[in-house]
């Protein structure tokens, strides 16, 4: 994929060498001369500009991208970014760093933010997923909340302890994905039995969350 990202700082070059990595095509758009080092991602193109001018994002046609990651430390400027790209070059995927809780609102679909991305909420929510057993914690949302990955460590004597996947009723809109035992990933399978200590990773719908709660730690 051909992919933009608004802001090379220390996040926005790190992103750009996890992508680089991976065989993407990466282009670095950053407006403070200081900050612009390209010998520090060689394989991205660098361009010396503000990302919010509509000019620039002309310039650097980014209408041809498939994604735009709109990753300043200024939350104001990365909804410009994302709006722009979304309503002026149709871009099909834009995704936005939040860098304060309080606005986390603010980044949605009238925005031009397909996927939002809160380090504050990132950082609670795995906070949370280490020290919490015996209760649904929210790990990610994706498409706009549409639906969420949440995690749920297996109390002892929890209604389907000791017994095989395909024991536990799902509710719809919701699928075990993988389950976490000590050092392993285990990818579930209907005869896979479920252990006290297990970190149990689902994707469901929001509305769904209370069902996959009340199924898999009892109805209490």
């Amino acid at each position: 994929m051909r992919i933009a990202i608004a802001g090379a700082g220390n996040v926005g070059r790190s992103i750009a060498q996890e992508l680089i990595g991976n065989g993407h095509e990466v282009m670095l758009i950053e407006r403070q001369p200081r900050q612009l080092c390209p010998e520090r991602v060689p394989e991205a193109r660098w361009v010396l500009a503000d990302a919010c001018e509509l000019s620039s994002l002309e310039d650097a046609d980014l209408a041809g991208c498939d994604v735009v990651v709109a990753a300043t430390g200024d939350d104001k400027a990365n909804l410009v970014v994302s709006l722009l790209a979304k309503t002026e070059f149709a871009v099909p995927r834009v995704v936005a760093r939040v860098n304060r809780a309080e606005n986390e609102w603010l980044f949605n679909e009238q925005w031009g933010v397909d996927v939002s991305v809160s380090k504050p909420r990132l950082m609670a929510a795995l906070v949370e997923e280490a020290v919490t057993v015996g209760d649904l914690v929210r790990l990610m949302t994706f498409r706009q909340g549409e639906a969420n990955l949440v995690e749920i460590t297996l109390p002892k004597n929890a209604p389907y302890e000791g017994q095989p996947v395909r024991s536990v009723p799902m509710p719809r809109d919701a699928a075990l994905v993988a389950i976490l035992r000590g050092k392993r990933v285990v990818v579930p399978t209907p005869d896979d039995p479920l252990e006290a200590g297990d970190e149990l990773i689902f994707v469901c719908t929001a509305e769904v969350e209370d069902q996959v709660r009340a199924v898999v730690l009892g109805s209490d």
